[in-house]
Formats: C-alpha cells, structure tokens, sequence
C-alpha cells in the first residue's frame, strides 16, 4: 500500500519538484487557452523554484508537498492574502484584493497530470484548509482562470463559490484569459 505524507517545502529539492509540478499542470490545462510561445518560453520546469524559495526565506506563503512514498504527487502554496503586486509577480496579475484583509489565500494549487482523480488533491486541499484555519483566517480565497473548468468544479466541492469578482488577465497575442475569486468561509 502507498504510504501518503505531508512535506513542508523548505530545500531546494523541495522547491524543484514544486516547480516541475506547476510547469506539468500549466501544460496540461491551459494548452489550449495560452499562447504556445509563451507557454514554451516562460512556463519552464524551474519556472518557479526562485519565488519558492524567496517565499520560504521571507515567510510570506508556505509551500507543502504531498508524496506517495518518495514521489511529490500533489503541491500548495498558502498563506495571508496578498493585498497587490509583490516583487514575484509579473505584469500579467495584479491581485486586487481589497476587502480580504487578515483572510488567508491558496495561491497555488496543483496535482500531477497523472495521478489525477486518486484523491490526492482532497486530501492537500483539506489539509492547507487545516492549517489556514489554524492560523486563525475567518476565510480563505484563492484566483482560478475561468478557463479551467475541472478546478472550479473541484475548488466547489470543496465549499469554494464565485464571489463575482474577476480580473483580466492579457497573455501575448492579445489572449485573455479571466481570473475568477473563489472563496469560502474556515
């Protein structure tokens, strides 16, 4: 039997794999929603280790694996809301959250291409709720592109509705894309 575990990010190997399963989720989904050249040149394996590991260093937002055995099948970042730009972000996001003060928010959320539907992403997705809970948040939000219709169908079943909100996101080639506000009460 698999042997499930928890692994709070904090190595540099730790930060990769994270990384590689952003990049795998990116290029699964959002194939036919962005811009192949961009997702070729920007949407790389290492992509994001950089901002993981600020992340960690800063305490800002926390990263937590879930392995099956030795292999990350699942990751999340979490933490307090981000209330505008911060030095990671990109000129695509600006993350207007005003109202959301002292709420925690999911900033990323991916589970391998492969190892989908085995209920790996219900058990991270309770647990990153556990600990935000714990942490003292009234609610959580997290940004899903409207796009991406199995994730908004999993983020409701996990007690997450549209609040209205949303935020254009340009891609090159004049591509948009929407970001949608998902929230929920802890």
């Amino acid at each position: 039997m698999d042997h499930l575990h928890f692994t709070d990010a904090c190595t540099g190997e730790h930060f990769a794999a994270m990384s590689l399963l952003h990049a795998l989720g990116w290029r699964s989904t959002y194939s036919d929603a962005i811009p192949a050249d961009y997702m070729a040149a920007e949407i790389t394996d290492e992509r994001w280790i950089p901002f993981f590991h600020a992340d960690y260093e800063t305490g800002r937002c926390r990263g937590l694996l879930l392995c099956r055995d030795d292999t990350p099948v699942a990751c999340a970042t979490y933490g307090p809301a981000r209330m505008g730009p911060g030095p990671a972000q990109n000129s695509l996001v600006s993350f207007r959250s005003e109202g959301y003060e002292g709420w925690g928010e999911i900033i990323s959320f991916y589970t391998h291409p492969d190892e989908k539907r085995r209920g790996y992403g219900s058990l991270l997705m309770d647990e990153v709720l556990r600990r935000l809970r714990e942490h003292g948040f009234p609610g959580v939000y997290l940004m899903v592109l409207r796009e991406n219709e199995g994730a908004r169908r999993f983020y409701a079943r996990h007690g997450f509705s549209w609040d209205g909100t949303r935020e254009d996101i340009v891609f090159p080639h004049d591509t948009v894309c929407v970001d949608l506000r998902y929230t929920r009460a802890l």
